[in-house]
């Protein structure tokens, strides 16, 4: 790590604990002469919220697709609960995918099922429930927790797109997940609607006590959300440390993603 690692406050070591859920060493990833992630080195340990930031194409979102096995790394070790990912059936692939929600930016909603529908599949397709009042329940309590019940029998094409984002992430917590993982949560929202979607990834974290990735451009969803920041850059991480500490930074890479703020 770089320069400007700044040690995590002692808040936040309170706040997460000492288990490591995803470790991650060397990791190496191509396609064809591109190096996209050439030397990423990655812990995350549980309840804990860590952001990634950098500019696009640097290799944020291969990371986290090698860490739920979309993408099979050509080097480097990346376990997840202490098991090599790259070594794994494709059973247990599916296994761990169960303990891992991924929020995709555009939600990836199903377009011809309702909100409850939706909610629904993964229930009855992946976790196999039967019952239909613990299915109702689950629903109920998942869309509670984003503040979209009055949204459950509406079609994905009804919805707003910060309505769309809490749709999104009420399935992905729906399995209660370990950990969850967010491509640009806040991607082509307002800024109120943003920090709403921002403070939910917090609460959720409160809650749940979810261990998260969360990709993103919005400095205010990482000022929120983030117990730790690294900054991405060229394949590899360049910075990390706290919003606070890496506001200070002068490496002129990471200057160049506080310069709005004051």
């Amino acid at each position: 790590m770089a320069e400007e690692t700044v040690k995590t406050g002692e808040k936040n070591k309170a706040k997460t604990g000492n288990e490591v859920v995803i470790a991650i060493k060397g990791l190496k990833k191509s396609f064809g002469k591109k190096h996209v992630l050439k030397d990423i080195n990655l812990e995350v340990k549980r309840s804990e919220n860590v952001v990634v930031l950098g500019r696009s194409g640097t290799g944020k979102s291969v990371t986290i697709q090698c860490i739920v096995g979309l993408l099979r790394p050509d080097g480097g070790s990346l376990k997840v609960f202490g098991d090599e990912v790259a070594e794994m059936s494709d059973k247990e692939l599916k296994q761990l995918r169960i303990k891992i929600g991924f929020l995709f930016q555009s939600g990836a909603l199903y377009d011809s099922m309702t909100v409850r529908e939706n909610l629904e599949f993964p229930l009855t397709r992946v976790l196999k429930l039967k019952d239909q009042g613990e299915i109702d329940k689950r629903v109920e309590d998942a869309l509670t927790s984003v503040g979209l019940l009055e949204a459950i029998d509406k079609l994905p094409s009804d919805l707003s797109g910060g309505m769309r984002k809490r749709a999104g992430l009420a399935r992905t917590i729906i399995v209660n997940p370990e950990i969850i993982l967010y491509d640009e949560p806040t991607t082509g929202l307002d800024p109120i609607t943003s920090r709403e979607i921002s403070d939910l990834i917090l609460s959720i974290q409160k809650k749940y006590k979810t261990s998260s990735i969360i990709i993103t451009h919005d400095m205010e969803c990482a000022r929120i959300a983030a117990d730790r920041m690294l900054i991405m850059d060229d394949g590899v991480f360049i910075a990390e440390g706290t919003f606070e500490g890496l506001h200070k930074s002068k490496n002129k890479t990471v200057e160049a993603f506080f310069k709005d703020i004051l």
